[in-house]
């Protein structure tokens, strides 16, 4: 089955508590575009991610979250010198913390820092009609001069998601995925 790939950049998740630190009490995102995601949207705001070594400007991704999350690449989090983990969204125990610079502040998070997993997002009409669940595994191969095998993609089901995998730039790359509409073929492990 043929699917959308969509391309995931560096981004940031604030909570409420961290977005007024950065940018003020009160603040309110701005919206910049629409993602796939119903609701979610990346935002006109942008931080500065830092530490001793370098500091990373990243997007701000709304609507805010209930804890900050930062997502980068693994070559990023290398010139940052951590040792982000691989986690799907959400799952930040045991991750690295970073220092957070907005226009009004700083804030910095004890933990947070990761290198997101690679998953396909469906509704759950997409889910059923494909027999799959929430947390199950697939394969996902590319095609072209750089084409590879996705394996361990994991399934999120939402009813705010739309058929589509996500991937980072460093997997993006190593693929050959440089163009606007990327698609790849859906290998079912179940």
């Amino acid at each position: 089955m043929k699917i959308p790939i969509e391309i995931s950049a560096r981004h940031i998740h604030l909570s409420r508590k961290d977005l007024e630190r950065l940018f003020g009490r009160g603040y309110e995102l701005k919206k910049f575009k629409a993602l796939s995601e119903i609701g979610e949207f990346a935002a006109r705001e942008t931080v500065m991610a830092e530490n001793k070594k370098m500091a990373l400007k990243v997007r701000v991704v709304g609507p805010v979250r209930p804890r900050t999350q930062l997502e980068v690449t693994a070559t990023e989090a290398y010139h940052l010198g951590i040792k982000a983990p691989v986690r799907l969204s959400g799952d930040l125990k045991g991750t690295p913390g970073i220092e957070l610079i907005g226009s009004k502040g700083k804030v910095r998070i004890s933990e947070g820092v990761i290198i997101a997993q690679r998953h396909l997002h469906a509704s759950p009409e997409e889910a059923k009609k494909l027999r799959l669940g929430h947390r199950h595994k697939v394969k996902a191969r590319t095609e072209g001069e750089r084409g590879v095998v996705f394996e361990n993609v994991i399934v999120r089901v939402a009813k705010n998601f739309r058929l589509s995998m996500h991937i980072d730039t460093d997997e993006a790359n190593a693929a050959g995925l440089w163009k606007k509409n990327n698609y790849g073929r859906l290998q079912l492990n179940n």
